[in-house]
């Protein structure tokens, strides 16, 4: 009969060995200079034309930067004056409402057309290809085209309103500032609607079909089906597109500056705009300023993107 003691004994010295020993190599592994020698171009680009520019707006947020030769050291200056500044603040509302607004009607219109097509509308092909073009022009050709759209005089808009008898309602799209962001948020959803379009589409091909028979045995109506149905199991995804539209819009310029550049009287302005004309566009020659806007800005986005990341981990603690 064996001893007890030397088979514990021995369970020791193999875990003991299994510590001290070498690692075995494992060939799929590259070695710290190989790995290196591939990263160091993406990180030289990376530091070069991200991280040194974030960093250099940091710094210049605390000087007078007419000229680069004699920076004027001003401390926390900046950053009051951008607390007392309304054009500021009318751009921080400004873009508050396109990023609150704006990702509600992208999701609903990609919704929409998505379930269209998987109803099988007629000419549900060039349907799809119609609905997903918009996605693939670029801003300024969008802009220029809906510009011509909103035209007072002979845009599409106001020419059908005036064919069916709607001559009152007929207005400046882009000239008064009631209607100017309007305008411009219903553009950005034209254009962005083809994109949720085809994530939608691809969320409803993947949904149980047991799930969704179950519901037309039961003689559920179509509403009830969307509502009660459809929609719950498709959350998911409708809310990572909105809070994706949502960061995204925080940060819209493009279709901005093309259309109104911000007018009139800052009812389009977004702060991304602010931004770009006190650094470029009203020759005031100092860069301190809107760097100060700008990291004021970039902190409230992170403070979102955490704000989102910790609320989707709450929310998978309480799934799983």
């Amino acid at each position: 009969m064996s001893d007890p003691s030397s088979g514990a004994a021995a369970a020791l010295r193999r875990t003991l060995a299994s510590w001290l020993s070498a690692p075995e190599a494992d060939s799929r592994r590259a070695s710290l200079p190989t790995v290196m020698l591939f990263l160091a171009p993406a990180l030289l680009v990376y530091a070069a034309l991200t991280a040194y520019p974030v960093l250099r707006t940091f710094y210049n947020s605390f000087f007078n930067v007419a000229d680069l030769a004699s920076s004027e050291f001003v401390g926390w200056t900046h950053y009051a004056e951008v607390f007392k500044d309304k054009t500021f603040w009318a751009a921080v509302r400004n873009t508050a409402i396109w990023s609150v607004i704006g990702p509600v009607l992208d999701v609903v219109a990609g919704l929409l057309l998505a379930l269209c097509l998987y109803a099988g509308v007629p000419f549900s092909r060039f349907l799809r290809v119609a609905w997903f073009t918009p996605v693939l022009l670029s801003y300024v050709v969008v802009g220029i085209m809906w510009v011509w759209i909103y035209n007072y005089d002979w845009g599409v808009v106001n020419g059908l309103l005036r064919a069916v008898g709607l001559q009152a309602w007929s207005q400046a799209w882009l000239g008064d500032p009631r209607f100017a962001l309007g305008s411009l948020i219903v553009t950005h959803a034209w254009k962005w609607a083809g994109f949720n379009m085809v994530v939608c589409l691809a969320a409803l091909h993947s949904l149980p079909s047991e799930v969704l028979e179950a519901a037309e045995l039961d003689n559920c109506g179509w509403w009830h089906k969307l509502t009660d149905v459809i929609v719950p199991m498709l959350w998911p995804t409708l809310l990572n597109l909105y809070i994706l539209a949502f960061i995204g819009k925080m940060k819209v310029f493009d279709l901005v500056w093309i259309m109104t550049e911000g007018g009139p009287v800052w009812s389009t302005e977004t702060v991304s705009t602010y931004v770009y004309k006190r650094a470029f566009n009203w020759n005031t020659f100092d860069l301190g300023y809107p760097s100060a806007i700008a990291v004021v800005w970039f902190f409230v986005v992170v403070g979102f993107v955490v704000f989102f990341n910790v609320l989707f981990r709450r929310r998978e603690r309480m799934e799983y």
